[in-house]
């Protein structure tokens, strides 16, 4: 099946590695990709990278995805050549055991694996939790000790790759918004309002790029992207428990933990999706923040609005989202832009 996007990008996107903190390889595809779409690129102090197409007013947006992905920190590297480490992001413990990941030193990548304990000899009541992880280079001892120092970062191997409709791998969370935006950004010509791309850091770490932003950007307006919980799986029987289901558009936020967003944002983002023939879908999200959140009361408060791609198994190594859903995301921030005339009233 043909995507009808750039499922290349997407894909090199996804698999470049970013840990909170350290998202200086995803940083440098981020501004590769604004070069020549953007009037400026900067990036902060903070990490985040801002990209500025200049409109015909002072009326200013902001829209921001997270560059970071959730990984781990090597805290010791025990006698026997083994790393133990510490969490950057939410990790549920069950989705770890056995899995390839990439160990980031400061003069190589070394390819690791998180060991599970065989079920011939594993006790049927043990317990698994992340304090439990433990990486194993396939090294001498003495060789990991020479190699691997605390403070080194760890992030999942994992490829990108179409399975029927979806697009499945690490890291969708959040490089498949900061795809959406990035190709949005591409489609804007000539906006009424200035408009900036923000690509953040550490949002996994409980949104802490996007508030510097909102403070040194002070916009006008400003819109998250970001995936959401698609419950559309056996597992998931319970009609409490809907948020999404891939397939059936691009998601248009309500609320999450974090942020009720601004109503007036939220319907005109429906009228647009109409107006345009673009699928959407509702997202009452019970838990679980976004950028969202960071810009809407930092430096004064400000309408936001937010734009979810519903995905499943979050926060694994096997993310999955529907190729319709990308599509009409993207359709929709780039009518959502275009139509933004510095005008419309986001007043309560």
């Amino acid at each position: 099946m043909d995507f009808d996007f750039d499922f290349d990008l997407l894909g090199e996107l996804t698999e470049t590695s970013g840990v909170p903190g350290y998202e200086d390889r995803i940083r440098g595809l981020v501004r590769r990709e604004f070069e020549g779409v953007a009037d400026s690129v900067h990036t902060d102090a903070m990490g985040n990278v801002v990209a500025t197409v200049e409109g015909e007013s002072d009326y200013s947006v902001a829209i921001a995805a997270h560059m970071d992905e959730i990984g781990f920190m090597v805290k010791h590297v025990t006698d026997d050549g083994f790393l133990r480490v510490d969490t950057l992001g939410g990790w549920d413990p069950d989705v770890l055991r056995a899995q390839r990941v990439t160990v980031h030193t400061d003069g190589e990548d070394l390819t690791g694996v998180i060991g599970s304990v065989p079920t011939h000899v594993k006790d049927d009541d043990e317990e698994f939790s992340v304090s439990d992880v433990t990486i194993d280079l396939g090294l001498p001892a003495e060789e990991v000790q020479e190699r691997v120092s605390v403070g080194d970062l760890v992030s999942m191997e994992q490829t990108t790759e179409r399975i029927g409709e979806n697009v499945t791998g690490k890291a969708l969370d959040d490089r498949v918004c900061l795809f959406a935006m990035l190709e949005a950004a591409k489609r804007i010509e000539d906006p009424d309002v200035t408009i900036h791309f923000c690509a953040t850091v550490q949002e996994e770490l409980g949104v802490r790029g996007a508030p510097a932003l909102g403070a040194d950007l002070d916009p006008d307006l400003a819109v998250a992207l970001d995936v959401t919980v698609a419950n559309d799986i056996p597992a998931v029987e319970k009609e409490s428990e809907y948020v999404t289901e891939l397939g059936d558009g691009a998601a248009i936020k309500l609320k999450d933990s974090s942020v009720v967003t601004t109503p007036k944002v939220h319907r005109r983002m429906r009228s647009v999706a109409e107006d345009r023939d673009v699928d959407y879908q509702l997202e009452v999200l019970p838990s679980g923040a976004t950028d969202t959140s960071g810009f809407q009361n930092t430096h004064g408060a400000k309408p936001v609005g937010a734009i979810s791609i519903p995905t499943r198994y979050l926060h694994t190594v096997t993310e999955s989202v529907h190729h319709a859903d990308v599509e009409a995301t993207i359709d929709l921030l780039t009518a959502f832009l275009e139509t933004e005339t510095g005008n419309h009233d986001y007043s309560l």
